[in-house]
């Protein structure tokens, strides 16, 4: 396997999509890879350290992965951190399918997610 270089790294398109159908909302959407900045700005937004246990915080749990990964053709986030809520209040079978596609193009695994549970319940 070749080494990189920065200008390699940089210029390659890591950032894969996938097309998924809603039919709740009539018709198909993108949903990307995050990048690292938005993986780390979701996984900020969905942890809370209390009392040296990490707790999982709930509260529109799938729109804030979904609206990190909802692209338009261009590439762009078709939702801003500030309409989270908004894209919460769709419905939940739809948010359950781009949600669950989400993870697994982000390489969100059923362990992962379960250690997280786990740690949570724990943390209280």
């Amino acid at each position: 396997m070749a080494v990189l270089t920065k200008e390699q790294i940089i210029g390659f398109d890591d950032l894969k999509s996938q097309v998924v159908e809603v039919p709740e909302w009539g018709g198909s959407v993108i949903i990307r890879r995050m990048s690292g900045v938005e993986r780390d700005s979701y996984e900020a937004d969905i942890y809370d350290s209390k009392g040296g246990s990490i707790v999982l915080k709930r509260e529109n749990f799938r729109a804030k992965l979904v609206a990190r990964c909802l692209v338009g053709e261009n590439g762009e986030r078709l939702f801003s951190d500030g309409e989270i809520a908004v894209l919460g209040k769709k419905s939940a079978a739809a948010l359950d399918r781009c949600f669950a596609i989400a993870q697994k193009i982000n390489g969100m695994t059923k362990e992962e997610q379960d250690n997280i549970e786990k740690n949570s319940e724990a943390g209280g």
